[in-house]
């Protein structure tokens, strides 16, 4: 079985594909005009944009820029805005706790494992803080207990993605490679096991239960009967391979990774227990995630769901998801003049609706808060198309910008940023959203036409920042 890297973890959350280039012989696009390259792209629903100057505001070009849409992960650079200005550079802690004086190795009292809402945290962090801890520990005489209260539990993100999506998983204080759980088997399905894998750790996992079954369909189903557990249809497991199973009760899962990572490490615990309050009790081992910024910058550049959720949840302070995107729809209109209708943070709810004239306003008012000064540095580098139809990055006129993808929705937000420092501020959105909510809730994993239509969508964007590029 290859290992997985941190960038590849991330990268299989993102759902992202990439722009096709343009094909030569295509328009002029100093002379075609935006409506002229929309109706080429052929695409279904609506296609609304806008791009202005940043330093003055003057629209340039607009085609549609009121039209509601869903912004899918676009959502996300005002996550990222609302995040900045509510949370500072703020590191998240996972601790190791206990209630008692550790006397020999030994602690006498209860040992606690908190959930900071960290939701970077992946098995080998984990399994780092497990030997920091045997260092000091080899037993402990009371309970192990585990509390996750400073973010709320959710099950899922929405409900309106298949069961088995890696991107849509629930969402904890106590977080772990992201949600997700390392399904793996053999040749016809041989061997099947849950696994919370890491590169160096790769502790088996029990609390998840796993059944093949003899089936056509669907492929898998996920029941929360007598503890979270997956069946899956054996004929499809023809060839040995491994798939990212989303995990719904997270800090459970956590919890038992724990637990399983302590064992290998000699420190032997009970059963675990969760608990909602924190009794006093003295830190034995700590991780600490990266900062504030560096977390955004990966959210962004790989598109990942938790982050964007937990750091929302974090943010507003909230107690459930729906409140907690209300209060950041409350705050991008106060603070950026964004007239929106959020449902989540991470743009992964289809009832969500933004303009295109309001994200772009918004991205130019977000800037120029002290804590958005650097949203920037944090956004993708997009590359610009050149004359051969390819993009190329790190040329004299740089992109950097936010995508976002659902099922038959596709938007890209930015900046352009040329040489002359005339820089321009854009938004572009295509989207049929009755032609997504037609799509059955089983086959929205990869529905027909999917590809096709995203990959259009990509082009006309790819022709639009090319054209923008070339006009300054």
């Amino acid at each position: 079985m290859t290992k997985l890297s941190r960038r590849a973890v991330l990268v299989g959350m993102g759902a992202v594909l990439a722009a096709p280039a343009l094909a030569k012989g295509q328009a002029d696009l100093a002379t075609a005009l935006p409506k002229d390259l929309v109706a080429a792209a052929k695409l279904t629903g609506n296609s609304s944009l806008i791009v202005a100057e940043v330093a003055t505001g003057r629209v340039l070009e607009s085609l549609n820029p009121t039209a509601q849409v869903p912004p899918a992960s676009v959502a996300k650079s005002i996550t990222t805005l609302f995040a900045l200005e509510q949370l500072g550079e703020r590191r998240f802690s996972t601790q190791v706790l206990a209630t008692g004086p550790v006397v020999g190795g030994r602690v006498k009292g209860d040992l606690i494992l908190l959930g900071g809402g960290d939701p970077t945290l992946d098995t080998d962090a984990l399994g780092d803080l497990v030997a920091s801890l045997a260092r000091q520990v080899k037993s402990v005489d009371g309970r192990y207990l585990y509390c996750a209260t400073a973010v709320p539990d959710l099950l899922r993100i929405t409900d309106e993605q298949p069961a088995q999506v890696g991107y849509n998983p629930g969402i904890s204080a106590l977080a772990l490679n992201f949600n997700r759980v390392s399904f793996e088997w053999g040749k016809g399905g041989s061997n099947p096991q849950m696994l919370a894998r890491g590169e160096r750790y790769v502790p088996p996992v029990s609390g998840i239960g796993l059944k093949l079954v003899d089936r056509d369909s669907p492929l898998f189903t996920w029941s929360d009967q007598g503890g979270e557990a997956w069946t899956v249809a054996q004929g499809a497991l023809t060839k040995a391979g491994s798939r990212w199973l989303p995990v719904r009760h997270v800090a459970d899962h956590v919890a038992e990774v724990f637990l399983r990572l302590c064992a290998a490490q000699g420190i032997a615990l009970d059963a675990p227990q969760r608990i909602a309050t924190l009794p006093q009790a003295t830190v034995l081992a700590e991780r600490k995630s990266d900062s504030l910024s560096l977390i955004l910058r990966d959210m962004l550049k790989f598109s990942t769901n938790v982050t964007a959720e937990t750091l929302g949840l974090a943010s507003s302070g909230a107690g459930d998801l729906r409140s907690s995107a209300a209060t950041m729809q409350a705050w991008a209109a106060q603070a950026l003049g964004l007239q929106a209708h959020f449902v989540d943070h991470s743009g992964l709810g289809a009832e969500s609706r933004v303009t295109a004239e309001g994200m772009m306003q918004a991205l130019m008012a977000g800037e120029k808060r002290p804590s958005g000064r650097g949203l920037r540095d944090l956004l993708k580098e997009q590359g610009v198309m050149g004359a051969d139809g390819k993009k190329v990055k790190g040329g004299p006129v740089r992109c950097v910008a936010k995508s976002g993808t659902l099922n038959f929705v596709s938007g890209l937000v930015g900046f352009i940023e040329p040489p002359s420092g005339r820089d321009l501020c854009f938004a572009i959105f295509s989207a049929d959203p009755a032609r997504r909510e037609a799509v059955p809730l089983a086959a929205r994993e990869n529905p027909p036409g999917e590809k096709a239509y995203v990959g259009r969508a990509r082009n006309l964007q790819a022709q639009l920042v090319a054209r923008w590029a070339a006009m300054v």
